[in-house]
């Protein structure tokens, strides 16, 4: 990574459907600021996919609201796609950055002129107006991936693939739901693989019993980020609650069905292909 070139510093370090959801938004930095570079700071976990956006040019490991590397010190330009502050504002403010592109908050100073933050947007559309508002051109479709370019295993392609779990709990549907969908889709001929994380492994196998499903189909807490992106795009469908796998089928093309609880489509729900994304 060439450090001589200033720097612009983005700060979302939050989970793989905001990373998703702010792609747009990344890809119009880098355009906007073609002779720096670009450093997200998020999760580790997350760098197979800013490779495959094209915007990223360095992941930055981060915890939400820890402090930023000195290395970070001022950074031409930072910007808060994270949140509306201040905590947020305030971890941007400590590396001393020579612009800051923000949302305003009364608790702030001098982000009270920045652009004003609006309740029920869509989480796209958001972080693209905070952009445009501060001058820089930005396309909110603009959020497609390129399937990764490793080869899947072969016994993944034309899968249905259920992601059961989500961080919140209000957003996660009953077990025996989900079997119905996956008794419903092996009626069809279709295999099954069920994702989450290892510590939704209990509920994919849960699923996995009540729905007589094959040895191997519990992939659950044995896909990192990068191995998911490969079933989710190589696979015929993905059916799930509204959380970070959701994103990445509408990112890969994938077909999808997503469950969306307390948190409605209108906000964090797909804005392109919506004839094969459905929402419930």
């Amino acid at each position: 990574m060439d450090r001589t070139r200033p720097t612009v510093l983005v700060l979302r370090a939050l989970g793989l459907g905001d990373f998703l959801t702010g792609v747009p938004a990344l890809r119009a930095l880098r355009a906007a600021f073609p002779g720096h570079r670009l450093a997200l700071a998020a999760p580790a976990a997350l760098a197979p996919l800013a490779r495959l956006s094209g915007a990223v040019q360095e992941l930055v490991p981060a915890n939400p609201l820890a402090p930023l590397p000195d290395r970070l010190r001022g950074a031409a330009v930072a910007v808060n796609l994270h949140g509306r502050g201040p905590q947020s504002h305030d971890v941007l403010r400590a590396v001393g950055p020579q612009e800051l592109l923000w949302f305003a908050n009364e608790c702030v100073p001098g982000s009270k002129d920045a652009p004003q933050w609006r309740a029920g947007e869509h989480e796209v559309h958001r972080w693209c107006r905070l952009l445009e508002e501060h001058g820089i051109p930005a396309e909110p479709r603009d959020l497609r991936l390129p399937a990764p370019r490793q080869n899947a295993p072969e016994e993944w392609r034309g899968t249905t693939v259920i992601h059961p779990g989500a961080g919140d709990p209000a957003r996660v549907w009953p077990a025996r739901r989900w079997a119905e969908i996956a008794r419903a889709e092996r009626a069809h001929g279709r295999r099954v693989l069920l994702t989450g994380s290892a510590r939704e492994g209990g509920i994919a196998r849960l699923i996995a019993s009540d729905a007589a499903l094959p040895p191997g189909s519990v992939l659950a807490g044995r896909t990192d980020l990068d191995r998911l992106a490969k079933l989710v795009a190589c696979a015929s469908r993905v059916v799930s609650c509204d959380t970070g796998v959701a994103h990445l089928a509408t990112a890969l093309g994938t077909p999808s069905v997503t469950l969306f609880g307390s948190v409605p489509p209108a906000e964090w729900g797909p804005i392109v292909d919506r004839r094969v994304h459905r929402t419930l």
